[in-house]
């Protein structure tokens, strides 16, 4: 009977072995996916998943400490009736435009312009007293200019304002033929609004917009106020051009 029972105890002995055996297989088994499932997570959700969801940075198409040169073609209505305009003496003018201009920070510029415009009346000023002999038909100035931009985020768009300040010099209001003035009242208004001096004081005020192909080269429009020294002297300028960024 001894031996009886010490047979079966070493039998449960030996079974109870080999089921602790393979039930640790399978928890080193289970520990051994688990480990390799966490791992393959963890690698997945790190810096390489932060980068990929990061989202680009937009493109800047206006800089800093940035020069600007600006070539347009000019369109120039009279603000007041042509028959009372005291120095472009047309209706309209046509002519060519140029700037230059730094922009110290993206928002503010500080700059030149240049512009000359064709304002031969072709012999339609006599009731004006104009003398279409003179040399009166061309007209061109040259401001200081302040300008302030707003480049849109993400985009190519950039509205802007600008002030300037300056002379211009010719038109065909720059000479008289005195012969026109019958009576000392159209004297007297001669010299209320204006003289035969050829260079005048010039304003300018206007608003534009750039829009940008590349970070170097644009497309503006613009349209200014341009008030000159004397009576009913002033026109606007409405431009149209290339810019050139450095």
């Amino acid at each position: 009977m001894h031996f009886l029972i010490d047979g079966q105890a070493a039998l449960y002995q030996k079974t109870g072995a080999t089921t602790m055996n393979k039930l640790t297989l399978t928890l080193c088994a289970m520990t051994a996916l688990v480990s390799v499932a966490y791992a393959g997570t963890s690698t997945y959700s790190g810096k390489e998943m932060k980068q990929a969801v990061e989202q680009q940075p937009c493109p800047e198409w206006y800089a800093d400490n940035e020069w600007n040169v600006g070539i347009s073609g000019v369109y120039a209505p009279t603000a007041n009736e042509y028959r009372e305009d005291t120095f472009l003496g047309v209706d309209h003018a046509w002519g060519g435009a140029i700037d230059a201009k730094y922009f110290f920070r993206r928002y503010f510029g500080l700059g030149v312009q240049g512009f000359g415009l064709s304002v031969n009346s072709d012999g339609n000023n006599d009731f004006a007293g104009f003398d279409d002999d003179d040399d009166g038909d061309f007209a061109g100035g040259v401001l200081g200019t302040f300008t302030f931009r707003y480049p849109i985020p993400c985009s190519r768009f950039a509205p802007f304002a600008w002030v300037g300040a300056g002379g211009i010099w010719g038109g065909n209001g720059d000479g008289f033929d005195f012969d026109d003035f019958d009576d000392d009242d159209d004297i007297d208004d001669f010299f209320e609004d204006g003289d035969d001096n050829d260079g005048r004081f010039m304003a300018q005020y206007g608003l534009g917009f750039e829009v940008r192909f590349t970070q170097r080269i644009g497309l503006t429009n613009d349209v200014s106020f341009n008030h000159v020294e004397g009576g009913e002297n002033d026109f606007f300028q409405i431009r149209t051009g290339l810019n050139f960024a450095f």
